[in-house]
């Protein structure tokens, strides 16, 4: 199964559609990359349903850790740093996507997070 996690940091103050927002940012351009580098992992991914899952961290330094993680294992990850157009500072890095890819190489990175 190949699935895609995006992953939240809870410490900022962002409304419902900000947050949806941020999320579907790290959806779209997780997509684009893993269609791009691992083409066979992105087409599984879109004839199966396109599996995610969103999941939280405390702060920015624990969302790090979990893209550094990632990174170790060569998986694919894309930051989403925001424009700062509305409710926040320029430059807020606000989530990641991880994959889509493997869900078994995902979960050795996410598998101690909780959901959002």
């Amino acid at each position: 199964m190949i699935k895609q996690a995006i992953v939240v940091r809870r410490d900022i103050h962002m409304g419902t559609g900000k947050l949806a927002a941020q999320v579907a940012h790290a959806a779209v351009l997780g997509a684009e990359k893993v269609r791009a580098i691992r083409r066979e992992w992105f087409e599984s991914w879109m004839v199966h349903g396109q599996a995610k899952i969103v999941l939280k961290v405390k702060g920015k330094d624990e969302l790090m850790q979990v893209k550094r993680k990632a990174e170790s294992l060569n998986l694919p990850v894309v930051q989403v740093d925001d424009a700062g157009l509305t409710q926040l500072e320029p430059g807020t890095t606000t989530c990641i996507a991880i994959g889509p890819a493997p869900a078994e190489m995902v979960d050795r990175v996410t598998g101690e997070l909780k959901l959002l």
